[in-house]
C-alpha cells in the first residue's frame, strides 16, 4: 500500500489485516504507522523514488495507491510522476490489480480545478496502464480526520455567523468513510476484465451550506447565520481556514478551489460489482454521528488519560469499576461531585441522583447517576456517556487489563467533543478541576481494589464466564454495526 499513513490508508490497513490479507506499506516515516507498524511489512522510502516503489510492489497481488501530495506547491507534477512509477513497477512485477481513490469529476462543461484535474489525471494513468485498475471517485469523505470534513466541522463550530462565498450553494454528494473502506476492500477482488473508474457517493445530495447547518443541528448548536457575498478568492479563504481550523493554508487553497464545482455522481455502476449492505449506505447524519463517537473522535476532541498499575487482581479492580456510582460513590471529592449535580439541576438537567439499578452489576443502556452505560465488556471495559447539561458530549472510559507480569493496569480516559466556542471555553475552564477530580477517582478506584479481599474461586469462575458471554455479545453488535 502506498499512502498507508494518510487518513484513508491508516484506516484501511487494519481492515485488510482483519480480512486476512498480508500488507506491505511504503512509507517515508515508519513511525507514522503507529500501532500497525508491527502488523505489516514496511518498506521505507518515497513514492517518487523508483527503487523504493519497485521494492514495495514486488510479489504483491494488489496495489492500493492512496497518495496525494496536496501540501506541495507542485502537487500535480509530483502525483503524475508517482502514478507513472507505480503503474510501470506494477506491470513489471505482475500485479493483478491497482486500486486508486480519487475525486469526483465536475460537469464536462466546467474546467476542473488543479486539484480535481490532478486526481483525474492520476486515475487515467492507472486505467491506461497494463494492470487492471479500479479508480474510485469520491467527493467529501465524512469521517473524523478527513480534511474536508474537519474544515466544515471547525468552521461550523467556531463561527456562529459566517460570511460565505457563493460556492456554499453548490451541491455535493458526501460519503461515509466506512462505505469508502468497504468499496476499497471489495475492489481488490474484482475480476480482471474490470478496468475503469467508478463514482461513489452516499445517499444524500446536499449543498455545502446544508451540510454545515445539519452538522450544527446534530451537535446541538443554533442554526448558523450566513451572509453570502459574490466573491470567490481561494487565497483569502485559505488564510481564513488556516486561522480558524487546523488545516494548513497550503492544503486548504486547492481544496477551496474545488468547491467552485458541483460534485455529484454521474453513475452508480459500482453497485453492479459491490452491492449495498442490507441496511444501505450511511446517510450524512449517520456519518456525522459516527465521526463524533469517542472511538472516532478527532479534530476538536479533548482527552485526559490516566494509567495506574497495581498488585490487585483484574477481578478486584473490575469489581470496583462495575460497582461505581449510586450509593457506592465515585471515589473522588463527594462535595464537588454533589455540587456539579446541583448545578446541572439548576440548568434544567438531570442532576447526579438517578442512582443505579443494581449495586454490583451494570448493563448497556441503563442509567448511572448522570451517566449512561454506552458499552460494557464485563471484566475489561466500561464506557459511560455523560447526560448532564454541557456544551458538548463527554465520555468516561475505564479499562482493566493484565500487564503480563502478574499485575493489573487500570486505564481511565475522559473524552470531550465540544459544541461550538462555548464547548472550548467550558473545557479549559474545567481543566484544573478535572485534573483533581478524575485524578483522585483513578487513585481511589485502585486503592479500593487493593484493600478488597479477592473473590472466592467459584465467584471468580462465575464472573469469568459471565464476562466471556458479554464479550461475545458485544462482538456480535459491533459486527452488525460495521457491516
Amino acid at each position: 500500500m502506498l499512502g498507508a499513513s494518510g487518513y484513508v490508508g491508516s484506516r484501511l490497513v487494519p481492515e485488510l489485516i482483519a480480512a486476512g490479507h498480508e500488507v506491505r506499506c511504503l512509507v517515508r516515516d515508519p513511525g507514522r504507522l503507529g500501532a500497525q507498524r508491527g502488523r505489516v511489512e514496511v518498506v521505507q522510502g518515497d513514492v517518487l523514488a523508483g527503487y523504493a516503489v519497485r521494492t514495495a510492489v514486488a510479489g504483491v497481488d494488489v496495489v492500493y495507491h492512496l497518495v496525494h501530495s496536496l501540501a506541495r506547491g507542485d502537487f500535480a507534477d509530483a502525483d503524475r510522476v508517482a502514478a507513472s512509477l507505480v503503474a510501470e513497477a506494477a506491470a513489471e512485477a505482475g500485479v493483478s490489480r491497482i486500486v486508486y481513490l480519487g475525486g469526483l469529476r465536475p460537469d464536462g462543461r466546467d474546467r476542473p480545478s488543479p486539484h480535481l484535474a490532478s486526481r483525474a489525471e492520476v486515475g487515467d494513468i492507472f486505467v491506461r496502464c497494463p494492470v487492471p485498475a479500479a479508480v474510485l471517485q469520491a467527493a467529501v469523505i465524512t469521517g473524523s480526520g478527513s480534511t474536508s470534513f474537519e474544515m466544515l466541522r471547525y468552521l461550523t463550530e467556531r463561527l456562529p455567523v459566517m460570511i460565505t462565498p457563493l460556492w456554499v450553494g453548490n451541491r455535493t454528494q458526501p460519503i461515509a468513510i466506512a462505505d469508502v473502506l468497504r468499496y476499497l476492500l471489495v475492489c481488490a477482488e474484482l475480476p480482471a476484465e474490470v478496468n475503469r473508474s467508478f463514482d461513489i457517493g452516499g445517499p444524500d445530495v446536499l449543498t455545502y451550506l446544508a451540510m454545515m447547518q445539519r452538522y450544527a443541528r446534530i451537535v446541538g448548536l443554533p442554526r448558523r447565520l450566513t451572509v453570502s457575498v459574490p466573491l470567490f478568492s481561494p487565497v483569502l479563504s485559505a488564510y481564513w481556514v488556516e486561522l480558524i481550523t487546523p488545516v494548513s493554508r497550503a492544503v486548504a487553497a486547492p481544496l477551496i478551489e474545488s468547491l467552485a464545482h458541483e460534485l455529484v455522481c454521474d453513475e452508480d455502476d459500482i453497485r453492479g460489482h459491490v452491492p449495498d449492505p442490507p441496511e444501505g449506505l450511511l446517510d450524512y447524519e449517520q456519518s456525522v454521528r459516527h465521526a463524533l463517537s469517542p472511538a472516532a473522535a478527532g479534530g476538536p476532541a479533548f482527552t485526559e488519560e490516566r494509567s495506574l498499575r497495581t498488585d490487585a487482581s483484574t477481578s478486584q479492580v473490575w469489581r470496583i469499576v462495575e460497582s461505581i456510582g449510586g450509593d457506592n460513590g465515585w471515589y473522588t471529592l463527594p462535595l464537588v461531585w454533589e455540587l456539579r449535580g446541583w448545578i446541572d439541576q439548576l440548568l434544567g438537567g438531570i442532576g447526579a441522583h438517578r442512582g443505579r439499578r443494581d449495586a454490583r452489576r451494570l448493563r448497556a443502556g441503563e442509567t448511572l447517576d448522570w451517566w449512561r452505560v454506552e458499552e460494557i465488556d464485563t471484566g475489561r471495559r466500561l464506557l459511560l456517556r455523560a447526560e448532564m447539561k454541557m456544551p458538548g458530549t463527554a465520555w468516561l472510559e475505564m479499562v482493566v487489563e493484565p500487564t503480563g507480569d502478574g499485575r493489573t493496569r487500570y486505564l481511565q480516559r475522559v473524552t470531550f467533543v465540544p459544541a461550538g466556542l462555548a464547548g472550548h471555553v467550558y473545557w479549559w475552564a474545567q481543566r484544573l478541576g478535572h485534573e483533581v477530580v478524575f485524578g483522585l477517582m483513578a487513585r481511589g478506584i485502585v486503592g479500593a481494589a487493593e484493600n478488597m479481599p479477592p473473590a472466592a474461586p467459584a465467584q471468580q469462575e462465575h464472573r469469568g464466564q459471565q464476562g466471556a458471554t458479554s464479550r461475545t455479545r458485544r462482538s456480535g453488535v459491533r459486527g452488525t454495526s460495521l457491516s
